[in-house]
């Protein structure tokens, strides 16, 4: 199964790759990854082509220090919920803590291993599925962002005891001694940082422990992440029918991949894209229709109808009456069977 992570993860990333000389529309096409991840933070796209975006863009640019440079504008501002529940926890212990549990409700490939050496705290970052050569940009983003989460709780004064990298050291280390203000360890068994046991037990000052536990439960609701390619589809055509812009091609620019392997997925889970998608333009087009500012061919365009008739033909069949009836009120006395409306009227192709 293909993991995915937040589009929230890219906020920063057009005036970061403006500011090392690439075009980010161009590197973001080049890799495949949809241009509306921009204004779509909670958009999931494919973990394999978020990494190959910081890599393509390090070569690109040159700055080898690409994932050091995301991880400066990031910390908790990206991480939608998790950075709910982290921010007010009590302490620093507790709050490395809820990070490394709910992380992967942000970034389903990225896991964070907490134990102690002796009066030390050691955070270990794996990255799930890494190819050993070609992740450096990923690992100085994922202990770049541990740092910077710590970091924006206790202060910028704060630094770790040491960051460790299992991959060589860069040419220029400039910028990753600069970033950690620490000693710094390549080669090493294992990518982590490590911290003094003391900063587990320090307090973070604006924590609200009561509010943790109700922002814990919240974050616990959303954790039930879908599991199978057909509930991923089907929750990314859900945010993509909103942009006007779903199309299978579109959704497999979120998972990394070509049109085949999502309907070969798709296939194995017993149903198709056009059944995901129809069902999905029923939920939508309800809503829009009863929006007397809403034009039909406006609706028709956004829900991908080639035409505004096609809208309406398909209308009638599933919902067994037409739109104009539906904005007047007047609705179907029978219900739909198996999703169709029990009338005579043939689908339209979709």
């Amino acid at each position: 199964m293909t993991d995915l992570i937040r589009s929230a993860a890219l906020t920063h990333y057009p005036e970061i790759a403006r500011s090392v000389g690439l075009d980010p529309n161009q590197i973001m096409r080049k890799v495949r990854l949809p241009l509306a991840c921009f204004e779509r933070p909670e958009v999931r796209i494919a973990v394999t082509g978020f990494r190959r975006l910081l890599e393509t863009s390090a070569t690109s640019s040159g700055a080898q220090d690409f994932g050091l440079r995301m991880a400066e504008h990031g910390g908790l501002t990206n991480l939608g919920p998790v950075a709910l529940v982290v921010r007010e926890q009590a302490t620093i212990g507790g709050a490395i803590e809820a990070l490394a549990r709910y992380i992967h409700i942000h970034h389903e490939g990225m896991r964070l291993d907490i134990s102690r050496s002796g009066h030390n705290i050691v955070i270990a970052l794996a990255l799930r599925g890494r190819h050993p050569s070609a992740s450096n940009q990923s690992i100085d983003l994922g202990l770049g962002t541990v740092h910077r989460v710590i970091q924006s709780l206790i202060g910028d004064k704060w630094r770790p005891l040491e960051v460790h990298f299992r991959y060589p050291p860069p040419r220029d280390q400039s910028r990753h001694r600069k970033f950690f203000g620490c000693p710094l360890a390549f080669n090493a068994e294992m990518d982590a940082v490590v911290i003094s046991a003391e900063d587990m037990k320090r307090r973070i000052p604006s924590a609200h422990p009561l509010m943790a536990s109700y922002l814990r439960k919240r974050v616990e609701a959303i954790d039930t992440r879908p599991g199978g390619w057909d509930e991923k589809v089907d929750e990314v055509v859900r945010a993509l029918l909103a942009t006007g812009n779903c199309t299978v091609e579109r959704v497999a620019e979120h998972f990394a991949c070509n049109r085949r392997t999502i309907h070969r997925h798709l296939a194995d889970c017993g149903t198709s894209f056009s059944a995901i998608l129809d069902t999905q333009r029923a939920e939508l087009v309800t809503k829009l229709v009863e929006d007397p500012g809403r034009s039909l061919s406006a609706i028709a365009q956004q829900l991908g109808f080639s035409a505004q008739s096609a809208m309406a033909r398909w209308f009638r069949s599933r919902f067994g009456c037409s739109i104009t009836d539906w904005r007047k009120g007047v609705r179907p006395a029978r219900p739909r069977v198996d999703g169709k409306a029990d009338v005579g009227v043939q689908a339209a192709r979709i």
